[in-house]
């Protein structure tokens, strides 16, 4: 009997099958580009499943399954042809929820896989042993621009940055008046109107001390930075992280000397290290401290079904892939609780979100 799973956790299986077939990966350009002067060996893969954790180490044209209630052997091309078939199902639907192709549910019960996504508390996908089964294991996230993308960022109401309502004093009336604009830009909209009121909005605070505290370990500075680029993608409607460092580096927002800015580098080099902090494991709600988590790397699906490895290892390209391949991206102001004027202690304050994700192209 068929059953159904979202793309997301279709890709995640398919990436696993597709690297237990060819048995190695490229790493990746910033450009999202195979880089073939790059073509790592992969020795072995460990995944958590329902009895465990699995090991599937490959040897030769077979792939030896190792777990506490298993111990088998299967042909890597098997893993290849079910791989195949995922990836045309996933290509050939129009919907998010995906039919199971012909032959990859046997498969699955073959080899006693029921979980498509692995369900660790570490926030990896599966571990890699590159060369050597012995080798240090790395671990992956896995991300797939077939299918809808997990945030790097997505904090909730933690990543709210707060910005205080001066210029004028609004009264009670006036302010439901902002809040019950209904449109369908209406945080700009509910802005531009608070301007044209008299009313100015000065970036006051990260709303969550934990986040706050987090973006200190970057800089001291840098939730004023990050507050006029989700300011600037509201109104100007700019989202890549790329774009909007550059917009950024126009108007300058910590005043800080034309030759840190030109010469050194200094705004995008903080928004490289933010972005590879948020892809390494950084969380707005849990405390920072700068130590590595499980988290290593990223394996990228691209729109063809190519596999990129992205890791800490090869920290340029990874921080440049992340600069030249993030948005920002809009959440729900209801669940997230932004986008309106609210009062604390007699002031009024207007919060914008913050969420970072990958670009799907």
């Amino acid at each position: 009997m068929s059953f159904e799973a979202t793309k997301r956790e279709w890709s995640e299986l398919y990436t696993f099958f597709r690297l237990l077939s060819n048995g190695f990966i490229y790493s990746g350009t910033p450009q999202v580009k195979i880089n073939e002067d790059e073509r790592l060996q992969i020795a072995m893969i460990q995944r958590e499943e329902h009895d465990g954790t699995r090991k599937y180490i490959i040897e030769g044209e077979e792939v030896h399954v190792l777990g506490e209630a298993v111990d088998k052997t299967f042909p890597r091309n098997r893993f290849g042809s079910v791989a195949d078939a995922i990836l045309a199902g996933i290509k050939s639907s129009s919907d998010d929820q995906v039919l199971s192709p012909e032959g990859v549910e046997e498969f699955l019960d073959e080899v006693s896989i029921f979980d498509l996504e692995s369900r660790t508390q570490d926030r990896t996908d599966f571990y890699v042993a590159f060369y050597h089964p012995e080798a240090p294991l790395v671990g992956f996230n896995v991300r797939s621009r077939m299918s809808a993308m997990n945030p790097l960022l997505d904090g909730g109401r933690a990543a709210n940055l707060k910005f205080e309502q001066t210029g004028i004093k609004f009264a009670n009336p006036m302010v439901n008046k902002v809040n019950a604009m209904d449109t369908p830009n209406e945080v700009a909209d509910r802005m531009m109107m608070i301007e044209r009121l008299g009313g100015i909005l000065k970036y006051t605070d990260v709303a969550d001390k934990v986040f706050r505290c987090n973006l200190h370990m970057i800089d001291l500075h840098f939730p004023r930075v990050l507050a006029e680029m989700v300011r600037i993608m509201h109104l100007d409607g700019i989202t890549k992280i790329s774009e909007l460092t550059e917009r950024i580096k126009e108007i300058n927002p910590l005043k800080i000397k034309d030759e840190l800015i030109t010469k050194h580098g200094f705004y995008e080099f903080k928004m490289k290290q933010f972005l590879l902090t948020l892809a390494l494991g950084m969380r707005p709600a849990k405390i920072y401290t700068g130590e590595d988590s499980a988290v290593s790397g990223i394996l990228l699906v691209d729109g063809s079904g190519e596999v990129l490895c992205y890791q800490k290892s090869s920290k340029k390209v990874f921080e440049d892939f992340l600069y030249l391949n993030t948005r920002l991206e809009k959440g729900s102001t209801e669940k997230d609780k932004y986008g309106f004027m609210e009062k604390e202690n007699g002031v009024n304050y207007f919060k914008l979100n913050l969420k970072i994700g990958l670009t799907k192209r």
